[in-house]
């Protein structure tokens, strides 16, 4: 199963009424040909299937994407404190133009539009 490059940006919310390209996520994870993430090909490779977060005035976070408490997150240390659930993340389509939401550190579910799959 191939590995994908997977950019995400922060979609329109109350603080970031037109978005925010400054704001989100680079990660990358395996896809099928039609942009489902695929379980087992994780398995061979999750040691590649890392995360990059970037936020606007902050510094970057670099973690790993994991199965962890029968649920996809962005984990970025040991513990589960700093780990960002990916909703419905074995579900999605992960193709341009299409959303994703992620429970961030401070509890807050945002939406990130896919900006590129490369």
């Amino acid at each position: 199963m191939p590995l994908k490059r997977i950019l995400l940006e922060l979609a329109r919310t109350k603080e970031f009424p037109e978005g925010n390209r400054h704001c989100g996520y680079e990660f990358v994870a395996p896809l099928d040909a039609k942009g489902h993430f695929d379980p087992a090909g994780w398995k061979t490779a999750r040691d590649k299937c890392v995360v990059r977060r970037f936020w606007q005035g902050e510094d970057d976070e670099h973690g790993n994407l994991v199965h962890a408490h029968n649920r996809w997150v962005f984990s970025y240390g040991p513990g589960d404190e700093d780990d960002e659930p990916i909703f419905k993340f074995d579900r999605h389509v992960f193709v341009e133009g299409e959303y994703v939401s992620i429970t961030e550190h401070d509890g807050t579910a945002r939406p990130f539009r896919i900006v590129s799959v490369r």
